[in-house]
Parts: C-alpha cells; structure tokens; sequence
C-alpha cells in the first residue's frame, strides 16, 4: 500500500529480449524500470502492522514488498539453520576426540597403579605399558576391526 504521489512511475524500457507488453484486452502489462533510486537500505529491522496490512523498514522507514520481507526472512532462517548444521557438527567431532581422550586417560590411571594392569576388554589379557614403549607395531582399520568385533558377538 504505497502512496501513488510520492511513488516515482514506472518507465517503459525498449528491451531487446524477453518480453516487453503484453495486452489482455483492456489491460497492458509492461516490463519496465522504476525511477525510484536505488536504496543503500537491506531491510533488515522490518515492522508489520495487522490493521493496516502493511510492512516497512524502521531503519529507512520505506515500505517493504511483502515477498521482499519473505525473501529477507527466509535468507535468515537458511542463515540460522546452516550455522546450526555447522555447530552440530563440529560439537560431534569433539565428542569424538573426548572419547579418545577419555580413554587415553583411563588407560593411563589404570597403567599408575602398581598392582593392577589394564585388561582388554574383548580377550582379557592385560596391556603393559612395555607393550607399548616402541610404538605400536599393528593396526587395523576401524572398519576391518569393527566387523571382526562384530562377527565375534554373533558367533
């Protein structure tokens, strides 16, 4: 709901592509350019009021399109659900490494103490430090070792 007095109209333009008029009896669509100069404002802070139907930016106080407003909102929205993708994730990659972490400070509580060594938790056997004082002299992939634990359950 503009006022049609303060609104610049609206120029036809000559375009060379697309269409440019459409006449549906006694109505003439036209493509064209408005005068009004461009405005520095993104319309951020928006207001709507109920009675009168109408939305606009408190910061350049200028009517706002509605489906400018949408756009805007929606941009945000997308904004906010992306950083929250983001944090998420990255919140799950330090749970990650907090287990290990926990686990490597286990062990080693577990390796302090004189009487007791640490057991594998799937054979039993005890873990020395000694085992370890070289470096580790296998691997497997995670994958590899997670399917042999889990063929170990089954059988």
């Amino acid at each position: 709901m503009t006022d049609e007095t303060t609104d610049p109209p609206i120029e036809e333009r000559g375009y060379i592509a697309g269409l440019t008029v459409v006449d549906i009896g006694d109505y003439r669509i036209s493509r064209g350019m408005t005068r009004r100069p461009k405005s520095g404002c993104r319309h951020i802070r928006v207001v709507y009021d109920d009675k009168e139907r109408r939305i606009w930016c408190s910061d350049c106080e200028h009517d706002v399109e509605p489906f400018d407003a949408f756009v805007t909102l929606a941009g945000f929205i997308d904004g906010v659900y992306k950083n929250l993708n983001k944090r998420a994730k990255a919140l799950k990659e330090a749970e990650a490494f907090q287990v290990r972490s926990i686990a490597a400070q286990q062990i080693d509580k577990a390796w302090r103490k004189r009487s007791t060594v640490p057991g594998c938790p799937h054979c039993g056997q005890g873990l020395f430090p000694e085992d370890f004082k070289n470096g580790i002299k296998t691997t497997l992939g995670r994958d590899y070792a997670e399917a042999q634990r889990n063929r170990k359950k089954t059988t």
